[in-house]
C-alpha cells in the first residue's frame, strides 16, 4: 500500500498550525514558569488521556532534563500519575474532582496549576484551574481545537488552532521540547 499522500497531507497540516501558533503566548508561558522556578514554587500539571502522558514527558524534562546542573530547579508535580488517589477520589466523590482534590492539602498561593487538554472542556481540569484562580494560583493551560473554557479562564494559555485532536496532542509534547531546547541553554 501507498500512503505517501496521507504522510504528506499531516506533514502538510502539522505545518499549516505551526505557523498559527502565538510566538508570544509561548514566551509568555516561558517566562512564567521560569519565573515560578527561580521563586522554588510548585507547579502541578495534569490531563486525561494523551495530555496525561504529555503531562508526565514535561514533569521528567523539567524536573530532570532542565533542572539537573541548574542551582535553580524546576518542581514539577504530575496530578495523573498517583492512580489509587485518582481511583478513590472518582470512586467516592466524582471523577471531575480527581485533580482538585489532590490540590487542597499542598497547593499554596502563588504555586502553578498547569492544565492539558487538546478540547479545552475536561472537567476535571478546569476545576482545578478554577481552584488556583480562587486561591491565589498562577493557572496555565495548553489547549487545541478553539482552547474551549479552559482557554477563557487560564491566566496563561497557548493554543494549538486546529480541530484535530493528533496535531494538538503532537505539538503539545513539541511545546515541552521547545521550552527544554531553549531552558536548558540558559541561567536558573
Amino acid at each position: 500500500m501507498d500512503f505517501k499522500n496521507e504522510i504528506k497531507s499531516y506533514f502538510d497540516e502539522v505545518i499549516k498550525t505551526i505557523n498559527n501558533i502565538s510566538l508570544e503566548d509561548i514566551n509568555i508561558l516561558m517566562n512564567v514558569l521560569v519565573s515560578v522556578c527561580k521563586e522554588s514554587r510548585n507547579i502541578y500539571i495534569m490531563g486525561n488521556g494523551g495530555s496525561g502522558s504529555t503531562a508526565s514527558h514535561y514533569v521528567c524534562d523539567f524536573n530532570k532534563g532542565i533542572s539537573q546542573n541548574k542551582k535553580n530547579k524546576f518542581k514539577f508535580i504530575c496530578l495523573n500519575e498517583n492512580i489509587p488517589s485518582m481511583l478513590a477520589i472518582a470512586n467516592d466523590l466524582s471523577y471531575s474532582d480527581i485533580f482538585v482534590e489532590q490540590l487542597k492539602p499542598y497547593f499554596k498561593e502563588g504555586d502553578v496549576v498547569f492544565g492539558i487538554s487538546g478540547s479545552g472542556n475536561s472537567i476535571n481540569v478546569i476545576n482545578a484551574i478554577e481552584y488556583a484562580n480562587s486561591n491565589g494560583g498562577i493557572s496555565v493551560s495548553i489547549t487545541g481545537y478553539d482552547g474551549g473554557k479552559l482557554k477563557k479562564i487560564s491566566k496563561y494559555n497557548v493554543n494549538v488552532p486546529v480541530d484535530d485532536m493528533q496535531i494538538t496532542e503532537d505539538l503539545h509534547l513539541v511545546f515541552d521540547h521547545l521550552m527544554m531546547k531553549i531552558l536548558c541553554s540558559i541561567d536558573l
